[in-house]
Parts: C-alpha cells; structure tokens; sequence
C-alpha cells in the first residue's frame, strides 16, 4: 500500500523559513514522480515543486522559484520542501503527491496518491 506521511507545518512570521517533510512508504522512489501541493482557502490546489529521476531538476511554480527547494533521499523514501522567505500569501494545506511514472505533471488529476495534509501559516 502506497502511504504519504507529511510533517513539518506550522505558524511562521513572514521572512522565515519551514522545511516539510513527506516519508513515503509502500513504493519504489525511483519509480515514481514525486510533488508538493498547496491549497488555500477558497483556492484550487496549485502545484508547489514536482520531481521524477528522469528530470534533472525538479519543476517549481513561478510563485514559489528561487525560494522553495525540493530534495529527495530515495534510501530514506523522504522528500522535503525547504521554505525560505515565506511571504502571507505561501498559507495553505501543503500535500505530498506521487504517482507512478517518470513524468512532470501539474495537475493534481494525475496523481493517484497523496498525503493528508500539513498546515502552513505565514503570519504578516
């Protein structure tokens, strides 16, 4: 059984920095594509950062490049999104997303799998 375990939310004053982590299980890293979701209130789900092996580096959206940092450790089924700079705007529900295939997909119908949620509060 795939699982999707996120962790690492919480309340953050604008400026500062979290690093969330999603430990997966039930799956072969190598196999799969890998992304970080967000969604506000009121908001539809918007993708964060997505990575597959078969990409050198991994897709960021345009309002989160150059301030949020996706990395993976496929011995330890983790991939985590380091937060920097976080402005209001980055609350939401931040979800963890795989599905199986070497592909860069946007779009939340692709994925298959996903984690339960963890809570981001940048406070102004």
């Amino acid at each position: 059984e795939v699982r999707l375990v996120e962790s690492g939310g919480g309340l953050v004053q604008a400026g500062g920095s979290l690093r969330l982590s999603c430990a997966a299980s039930g799956f072969t890293f190598d196999d799969y594509t890998i992304a970080w979701f967000r969604q506000a209130p009121g908001k539809e789900l918007e993708a964060v950062a997505c990575h597959t092996n078969s990409m050198g580096s991994p897709y960021y959206a345009d309002s989160v490049r150059g301030r949020f940092t996706l990395s993976s450790d496929n011995t330890k089924n983790t991939v985590w999104l380091q937060m920097n700079s976080l402005k209001p705007e980055d609350t939401a529900v931040y979800y963890c997303a795989a599905e199986k295939g070497n592909y860069i997909s946007i779009f939340p119908s692709w994925y298959d799998h996903w984690g339960q949620g963890t809570q981001v509060t940048v406070s102004s």
